[in-house]
């Protein structure tokens, strides 16, 4: 077998006039949002990596330890072909399923192309037996995958850990696996994180660390405003809060104005009053019932369940039902 050395890279990201009209769109909206993958430049990525570390936030390392556990179980219910990771991250989840699995190639997508490159480059010198493809893109906007030959006349499979599908409100969490299902094709499966309901104290700790590493990671969202979209927003003047909306199942992440101000980016001024509110992220919490509603309606079905001991996530393993 021919070992790999060091991982392909192609560069989707969306270019800067599509990020100032997302943003132009997001600051209109009532209440203004911006799209999640904004988070995740270099320093967000990196930041985010942090919050997986901090006493409060669980939701990495109990599902870390679940695929280490279960990796070989995962691996046989998964069968050959190409991995195709969405949001892949730090990579530091998929190494047991790549030991496991051997596919025909791993293929993350992520948004952060610096540190994309430097974390495939790093988990290709563990695995140089598995040929990759690191791409770089908006995955929730993505077409198709790109023509290269390793995607060509293999079966792909999906893997969605870490429960980002969260990060996307019910409708756009419907259309991201309807998407995942063209984007997969016949046959595929897909391997999806998923975070349940816990008490509210717990919840917001996890998104408000004592660290207030969770508050750098989303005032690292205005430094990005500024330096990419020419923006003068001042991080100091926005606090951050993380409260748990139980009528939506979700935790709401926000940066609240503490003056009123008028800011000016991407070539526009907007004015926030005191108290004022820029959502930088939701992440809603799913029963694995609740999620299947969504996922069924898309074309997937329930193929087999892992969840660890104390039943906080749960590992879904989903079918196309046309296969």
């Amino acid at each position: 077998m021919t070992l790999q050395t060091r991982p392909q890279l192609i560069n989707l990201h969306p270019a800067p006039a599509d990020m100032a009209r997302l943003v132009r769109e997001g600051l209109g909206r009532h209440p203004r949002q911006l799209p999640a993958w904004l988070l995740y430049d270099a320093e967000g990525s990196r930041l985010f990596e942090a919050i997986g570390q901090q006493p409060e936030y669980s939701l990495t390392r109990v599902e870390t330890a679940l695929l280490d556990q279960r990796a070989g179980e995962l691996a046989a219910a998964l069968g050959p072909g190409v991995l195709v990771e969405f949001g892949a991250g730090n990579l530091r989840k998929v190494g047991p399923l790549l030991e496991a699995l051997r596919p025909a190639a791993y293929v993350p997508l992520d948004i952060s192309a610096r540190h994309l490159e430097q974390s495939c480059a790093d988990l290709q010198t563990r695995h140089p037996q598995v040929p990759m493809l690191a791409i770089c893109c908006d995955y929730s906007q993505l077409a198709d995958l790109p023509a290269h030959p390793l995607l060509q006349g293999q079966r792909r499979h999906g893997f969605y850990p870490g429960s980002s599908i969260g990060n996307f409100s019910p409708p756009e969490a419907r259309a991201l696996l309807e998407q995942f299902a063209r984007l997969l094709g016949p046959g595929s499966r897909l391997l999806i994180g998923i975070d349940h309901p816990k008490p509210a104290e717990r919840l917001e700790a996890a998104y408000n660390d004592a660290a207030g590493v969770s508050a750098a990671f989303a005032r690292n969202l205005l430094v990005r405003l500024n330096r990419d979209l020419a923006g003068n927003l001042d991080p100091t003047a926005f606090a951050y809060v993380a409260r748990w909306e139980a009528s939506h199942s979700r935790v709401a992440m926000a940066l609240v104005s503490s003056c009123a101000q008028t800011v000016s980016v991407a070539g526009q001024h907007w004015r926030f009053a005191a108290g004022d509110e820029l959502i930088a992220e939701y992440s809603l919490k799913y029963s694995t019932e609740a999620f299947l509603q969504l996922a069924q309606p898309a074309g997937w079905r329930l193929g087999q369940r892992w969840s660890d001991p104390a039943g906080e996530l749960s590992l879904l393993l989903l079918e196309r039902a046309d296969s």
